[in-house]
């Protein structure tokens, strides 16, 4: 179906990629009105000016994948509207630079082009343009994405997106996402068979739901480890299904200590505890295998509850051997998948838990009895439907835990480990400080910075977005306004051809000298 843009009082209509010639709506030039034309998506002079002209819908089928991602994306090749930050904050939505401040993509391109084997090669003319088939990337040029999630993608793990469309009870979909729940095991390192994964379609604050409205009844209590914005949020969640949540709180930057957590589980009894694994509102890391540890000695019966959603993939966890209950995270971070999939592990113990509460389960779709036996039948390769799962989304999963699984998950949180070193190196020698100002506090995927005094995140992010990065703007309500955050984890950290992690140093090095000039600083 086309979609009509007005361009100069003349209505214009970009058809689908494959419409039979002579459809009455298409658009035809004067000249050639006999002609289809397939217009690059958005409409745009430039992109008019590569057209492209298509005889017949036959012509368009017979396209190569990487042909028909080409023709998707190379509109992409130009100037583009500058995007909101990533922040709730109206007090930063002047954070967003001048209409005149163009963004320069990251230079991407190999030391050495390469020419696609499926691509036949042409004689090149000096003034033709480089040829997309010399990037590392397949992807449209675009600024950095280095937030703490969602992240930069993998060519493969968006590729994968643009799998075909399937049933979701079709035998190839049903060994894929079987496959993908067992890869799930091996990114938490489980092999209890009395664990299940879980992939549901929704955010990283669905699993909020799952464990408020299965694992704790109205009237029990909950002990929330406070160290940030998450925190809080958890808490109005379990509240929200009738729990009473105690916050252990610690100043900003800080996480409560071992003996503040003894002594509140000894205070009263808890179903449950919550620790945010990595706050991304501070950076703060949680020791979760201490806190484990703590609550095994204290209150053995207490469920151990990890928010992972900025840890899982790039912070150790050992779910069998830490005897964790529940880990729940998303897609779109360290994992390095688009966003739209709550993914969560849950012990032996939990399922148990669950099936023997007293009062029916306060939701339908988050219900752990509607969802439980979908999974457990999809990881052993049988069909199953409760709701349709997001099969594209599942395709690119499977791609990038393919890719995680493949090395060892030691290797993978060392790689973390080192790009936070030279991270924080950085951000020492520019004179700044973290938020998390502790070094065992520190999260090794993501950095909360400090601005210097006199600025603030308008100052600071349009600088960088000119010189192709994104940052984040703050997210603790308490100092918002003060600091930015740097995410660097999944591919950037990963993929030994990118250089983002250096390149934003070096960016965020000159957009605070362009800032503080500005300032008068």
């Amino acid at each position: 179906m086309g979609i009509a843009v007005k361009k100069d009082s003349a209505t214009l209509l970009h058809p689908s990629p494959a419409i039979p010639e002579g459809n009455p709506r298409l658009f035809h030039p004067p000249s050639q009105a006999k002609e289809s034309y397939r217009y690059p998506f958005p409409f745009t002079p430039q992109a008019l000016s590569r057209r492209e002209p298509i005889h017949s819908a036959t012509l368009a089928a017979k396209r190569t994948p990487q042909q028909r991602l080409s023709l998707i994306s190379r509109h992409l090749d130009q100037r583009l509207p500058l995007p909101e930050l990533n922040t709730p904050f109206s007090t930063e939505r002047n954070s967003l630079a001048p209409d005149d401040i163009e963004y320069k993509p990251l230079d991407r391109t190999a030391s050495t082009p390469t020419t696609s084997p499926s691509t036949p090669s042409t004689p090149s003319s000096p003034t033709d343009s480089p040829s997309p088939a010399a990037k590392m990337s397949s992807q449209a040029p675009h600024p950095t994405l280095l937030i703490p999630g969602p992240i930069e993608f993998d060519d493969a793990v968006l590729q994968s997106m643009a799998h075909y469309a399937e049933s979701h009870v079709a035998p190839g979909f049903v060994k894929t996402f079987g496959e993908t729940l067992s890869m799930v095991r091996k990114l938490f390192q489980s092999s209890n068979p009395a664990a299940q994964p879980f992939v549901i379609s929704g955010s990283g604050t669905l699993g909020w739901d799952i464990v408020a409205s299965n694992l704790i009844e109205k009237g029990e209590n909950a002990l929330v480890l406070h160290t940030g914005y998450f925190a809080d949020s958890f808490a109005t969640c379990l509240e929200t299904y009738g729990a009473n949540a105690t916050q252990l709180k610690a100043p900003i930057g800080e996480r409560p200590s071992f003996e503040e957590i003894e002594q509140a589980l000894k205070e009263k009894p808890y179903k449950i505890i919550t620790i945010t694994h990595v706050d991304t509102s501070t950076g703060v890391l949680s020791d979760i295998k201490r806190v484990a540890e703590v609550v095994r000695r204290v209150s053995p019966q207490t469920l151990v509850v990890v928010d992972g959603v900025c840890s899982v993939g790039c912070e150790e966890i050992a779910f069998d051997e830490w005897d964790i209950d529940v880990v729940l995270t998303a897609s779109q971070k360290a994992i390095g998948c688009p966003p739209g999939l709550s993914i969560l592990m849950l012990s032996g113990r939990a399922i148990n838990t669950f099936k023997t509460r007293q009062t029916p389960p306060s939701s339908y779709y988050a219900s752990i009895a509607n969802w439980l036996p979908i999974m457990q039948n999809y990881e052993n390769f049988k069909p199953s439907y409760f709701a349709t799962p997001p099969t594209q989304l599942v395709h690119a999963l499977h791609t990038t835990l393919s890719q995680i699984t493949a090395r060892p998950m030691s290797e993978r949180y060392a790689i973390h480990a080192q790009a936070s070193d030279r991270v924080k190196a950085a951000v020492a020698d520019l004179g700044l400080q973290q938020v998390a100002s502790k070094p065992e506090n520190q999260a090794h995927a993501m950095t909360a910075i400090w601005l210097p005094e006199g600025l603030a995140p308008p100052d600071v992010l349009p600088g960088l977005l000119k010189r192709g990065v994104i940052f984040a703007a703050g997210l603790h309500k308490q100092v918002a306004t003060k600091y930015i955050r740097f995410g660097h984890m999944g591919v950037s950290v990963t993929d030994p051809n990118r250089s983002d992690v250096d390149k934003a140093i070096a960016a965020l090095k000159e957009a605070l000298t362009e800032a503080k000039q500005a300032k008068g600083l």
